[in-house]
């Protein structure tokens, strides 16, 4: 069960944020598109490379399906380029520093590490359709197998 207050069928709440090279990616401009909306903690930490990683991976198939991948998190534009060069990542990262877009979609939320309570990012991804709407929605998502699963529900999805 989901602790996002987003569920599927909602329409996916619209955001403009800058990319790895500083250019404004728009929802609403990826209207007729699958685009798979993950957010990620930070960038260069073993999970996070590990999920960035395998979305890169599987981009190419992503892209037959008429999906696009855009992966969201705290990180700074320059932090992004720095991690997509060292990790070799091939997909959009934004950059969502004022952590409005988090809230947006419910992944801010108060999370206990080591028995320390603290606000963070809840690794979680969106599967949005091509209207707009969320199909999908992974909450507090563990990264292995997490973009291929993430793959075959939107070809299941599709059919």
């Amino acid at each position: 069960m989901s602790k996002n207050s987003l569920s599927q069928g909602l329409k996916a709440p619209l955001f403009c944020l800058p990319d790895q090279n500083g250019n404004e990616k728009c929802l609403k401009d990826l209207k007729g598109k699958w685009v798979v909306l993950y957010f990620y903690p930070r960038d260069n930490t073993t999970g996070c490379t590990k999920e960035a990683q395998d979305f890169t991976s599987l981009k190419d198939a992503f892209e037959d399906e008429g999906a696009m991948i855009l992966g969201v998190s705290r990180d700074s534009i320059t932090s992004h380029q720095k991690f997509m060069e060292k990790k070799e990542i091939g997909i959009t990262l934004l950059s969502d520093t004022e952590i409005a877009v988090h809230k947006l979609y419910d992944v801010w939320r108060l999370k206990k590490f080591m028995g320390k309570e603290s606000m963070g990012t809840v690794r979680t991804t969106f599967l949005i359709d091509p209207e707009g709407n969320i199909a999908e929605i992974w909450d507090n998502v563990k990264t292995k197998d997490h973009a291929q699963a993430v793959l075959n529900s939107l070809r299941s999805t599709k059919k």
